[in-house]
């Protein structure tokens, strides 16, 4: 096995994958300044932002406009770098990031102040660059690592993960399959997300590199900006979000263009909300499952199924403590702290909670998705979170803790309503209103946000 595995690495070494799989110089990748960006002016300012970076061996790419972030991302690669992803954009952030990487630099498409260190400014990309002669299509070397995706920091510190270019094509594979199978072969893509997220990525930034796909350059945050970018962009489109920018577009009462396709990520999405937002769009709602370490690998329609359906080539293994999983886009398998129930010979799972989550107290057992479930079915919460806290009380049990969004209730109203769904054990306290919870760029509670907020 050592001799086959060290041949397919010295294979895979050599082996070349394309920048853009489609290499049609008058497709269309993306909609910038308002104006069709075709796949020869790409190929070209990429290029040229590629010779003008210093010599390092990654950077930061912190772009905020997405057509920007993908010139600098497909730069950053083809000069041989990866591209540093922090958790978030916070300067303390981005200064973390650098410094577990010496010699890094940083690139924006705007100017900063402060500034991190060796940061530079991308050169204007003029949207009417005209490109002629016969266009050279660029390729990247298979396992080089194109990127570093860091973790939210939701469970804990936030992680490293390496992704070369071969791993980003398998996942961008699996992901045009699914949207492909829903809304055919050409469409285009409008995100709420940032793009520096994983999940931001594989569904705004890498589809175009892959399929006939073209994406909004916005990064629309409120209703009528999001209604905006959707009719600047032709038909069939995907709308690419999270549970909690959903629920404020519903909430909102904003009519948006025809809709092929919504699709989310970052939280469990709510029954009640899946079906919301499909009575009140008129499209499907899609989910996808995955992690900064594996990529997407599954999907499902909550109105249709609960249960998960795995991605092409992709094979789970349940442990006592998680699950393994193999897929096309790791190189060796991973093992989730999921617990999951399979079906159908294995093709779809059924999520049971993750090892970490799972509560067990006096020889009762509950896990902190469920309590936090029950907390925000409570008529008048608008927000809500339960979670461990890491300082165990005299007998050694951590206690367990919430945040609540809640204008019109008090603190013991929500906690006598909970006190008929759950056991006396599993009541959080301290449970605490606030007026917000510390959410990030995609919705998720980091834990150092939640302590901090929590001791405040």
């Amino acid at each position: 096995m050592a001799i086959v595995y060290g041949t397919y690495q010295r294979d895979e070494a050599a082996r070349l994958l394309p920048l853009l799989k489609v290499d049609d110089a008058s497709r269309v990748v993306a909609l910038h300044d308002g104006q069709a960006i075709t796949a020869a002016q790409f190929v070209a300012q990429v290029e040229r932002v590629a010779a003008q970076l210093p010599e390092a061996p990654a950077a930061v790419n912190l772009c905020e406009d997405r057509y920007a972030f993908l010139v600098a991302f497909c730069a950053i690669a083809l000069r041989g770098q990866a591209n540093l992803l922090p958790p978030s954009r916070a300067p303390h952030a981005v200064e973390e990031v650098m410094a577990a990487h010496p010699g890094c630099h940083a690139i924006g498409d705007r100017p900063l102040h402060p500034a991190p260190h060796r940061y530079h400014v991308l050169p204007p990309l003029p949207v009417d660059e005209a490109v002629g002669g016969e266009i050279s299509w660029p390729a990247i070397p298979a396992l080089q690592t194109v990127a570093v995706g860091y973790t939210s920091g939701s469970t804990g510190t936030p992680r490293p993960n390496a992704k070369s270019w071969r791993n980003l094509h398998a996942s961008t594979a699996g992901n045009l399959a699914l949207l492909q199978q829903v809304v055919g072969e050409r469409f285009s893509v409008v995100a709420t997300v940032p793009p520096q997220h994983i999940y931001g990525v594989e569904m705004s930034i890498l589809l175009p590199l892959l399929g006939e796909v073209q994406v909004h350059s916005g990064r629309p945050f409120f209703p009528a900006d999001i209604a905006s970018a959707l009719e600047e962009m032709p038909s069939p489109r995907v709308l690419v979000t999270t549970p909690v920018h959903l629920r404020a577009l519903i909430a909102s009462g904003v009519s948006l263009p025809s809709l092929s396709a919504m699709l989310s990520a970052t939280a469990p999405m709510p029954p009640e909300l899946a079906a919301e937002a499909e009575q009140r769009f008129h499209a499907p709602l899609l989910e996808v499952f995955g992690s900064t370490e594996t990529c997407a690998f599954a999907s499902r329609r909550m109105t249709v199924d609960s249960r998960w359906s795995l991605y092409h080539g992709v094979h789970l293994h349940p442990q006592p403590d998680g699950t393994q999983i193999e897929a096309p886009q790791l190189d060796a398998p991973a093992v989730l702290a999921d617990i999951v129930s399979l079906h159908d010979e294995g093709r779809r799972f059924e999520l049971r909670g993750r090892h970490a989550d799972l509560l067990e107290i006096a020889g009762k057992r509950a896990s902190l998705g469920d309590l936090t479930r029950r907390l925000l079915s409570i008529p008048g919460v608008e927000d809500g979170v339960v979670f461990q806290l890491d300082d165990a009380d005299a007998i050694g049990v951590r206690r367990i803790a919430a945040l609540v969004v809640a204008p019109t209730l008090d603190e013991h109203g929500i906690l006598d309503v909970l006190r008929e769904s759950i056991d006396p054990v599993f009541l959080p306290r301290p449970l605490r209103r606030v007026e917000s919870l510390p959410r990030n760029e995609t919705g998720k509670l980091p834990r150092a946000a939640l302590l901090a907020v929590l001791h405040a």
